[in-house]
């Protein structure tokens, strides 16, 4: 068996053509990569607009539709819908893959989402009161069979209204570049900058051109009552102020006063598991008592 201790002349040659080779490959595939992304970038920007931002206005709209007819559990299901699709719409406008783990999945839940928010290359800055509603709605409006209670108090509507016009500031392509005098300029810190100035000072309309801009430009909408109705964020009047009557609505499940048919329901209908566990829980406990 022979050794080689050092390459020869001839050897090495090939083998800094090989590595030259190997990196010109690479380049190019980078190349041919970069230029599949833009080709398919106005693609997705147009999937996250009309699937999601679109989609999101109109569960927004429903949902303040279903509070002013007193359905309180369509309220907080169509809120959630509408937060869960403004959350996904900004991730795909900023590329961020959502997770795939089954435990990850972003599903309805919004507690996920907004976590999954963290990766963006900025820091969206939401309000207390947002804050507030999307963990009553990640916590009472995913379960739509009132498998569980839930309850409404008199001013998830207007905070409902503030997260939304929030959220919506940032819905949108914001993390770009644009040729100025032959050179590529960060968009982003402009586009922070006038989200910043919104924030401070509102403005009754958004210009993002999306389903709310159409309702509030016409009039004649079958739509537009549910959207301005006591509506301090979308309105075209720049209202400051509204008359509220407070209400407070709560309803029990079946489940959580009768727990002990969970074992009988289970022979006839699927239950979340979360939903399940909750509820064993729950009989564990009381046979404890």
């Amino acid at each position: 068996m022979e050794f080689k201790l050092a390459a020869t002349a001839d050897e090495r040659s090939n083998l800094s053509l090989s590595v030259s080779t190997d990196v010109a490959s690479s380049e190019a595939e980078g190349r041919l990569l970069i230029s599949v992304q833009k080709k398919y970038d106005p693609y997705l920007n147009d999937f996250a607009t009309r699937s999601f931002r679109d989609t999101a206005d109109q569960d927004y709209i429903m949902a303040r539709a279903a509070y002013r007819s007193e359905l309180n559990a369509q309220f907080l299901w169509s809120g959630l819908q509408a937060i869960e699709k403004y959350i996904k719409a900004i991730l795909l406008y900023n590329r961020i893959p959502q997770p795939m783990k089954r435990d990850e999945l972003l599903g309805h839940h919004l507690d996920r989402g907004v976590k999954a928010l963290e990766a963006l290359p900025f820091r969206m800055k939401l309000s207390n009161t947002s804050h507030e509603i999307i963990e009553h709605l990640d916590t009472y409006g995913r379960f739509r069979y009132l498998d569980t209670s839930y309850f409404v108090r008199d001013n998830e509507l207007l905070k409902l209204d503030k997260a939304v016009w929030e959220i919506r500031l940032y819905c949108r392509v914001i993390n770009h570049k644009l040729k100025v005098d032959g050179k590529n300029v960060d968009m982003l810190p402009y586009h922070l900058a006038d989200i910043e100035r919104e924030l401070k000072d509102p403005r009754p309309v958004v210009g993002t051109g999306g389903v709310i801009e159409t309702v509030l430009s016409n009039k004649k909408h079958a739509a537009r009552t549910a959207l301005v109705w006591k509506n301090l964020f979308f309105n075209c009047h720049n209202r400051k102020t509204i008359k509220w009557r407070s209400r407070t609505h709560s309803v029990n499940s079946p489940l959580s006063l009768h727990p002990e048919i969970l074992e009988e329901v289970l022979k006839f209908v699927w239950l979340p598991g979360e939903v399940k566990r909750a509820y064993e829980r729950k009989l564990s406990e009381r046979m404890k008592v």
